[in-house]
């Protein structure tokens, strides 16, 4: 008796517009990506985005608690960070003026 092979993907079908497929196209093409390839991305980091929105985290009261005393302590200078937030940002850099 021979064994069918399970269904490893599923077919998706949707009608767009002209200017929707233009836009998915050109995004794609900038990615280096097929279009069926940046939709199925796209599409299920949207749904992963919605799942994570609506999913509860529990936790113990003890562990609860020690969450908020966590988010109420005070925070912790990282160096790199500071060093990075002390930096000019490029467009406030004085740069030399253009010579003929």
């Amino acid at each position: 008796m021979t064994k069918l092979a399970e269904r490893k993907s599923y077919p998706l079908s949707m009608r767009l517009p002209d200017a929707d497929i233009a836009m998915i196209d050109r995004a794609a093409r900038l990615r280096g990506r097929s279009r069926t390839d940046f939709v199925r991305d796209a599409a299920v980091r949207a749904a992963e985005d919605v799942v994570m929105e609506t999913s509860l985290v529990r936790m113990s009261v003890a562990d609860f608690a020690a969450f908020t005393s966590a988010l109420a302590a005070p925070a912790t200078p990282v160096p790199e960070m500071v060093e990075l937030l002390r930096r000019p940002a490029p467009w406030e850099q004085q740069t030399a003026p253009l010579r003929d």
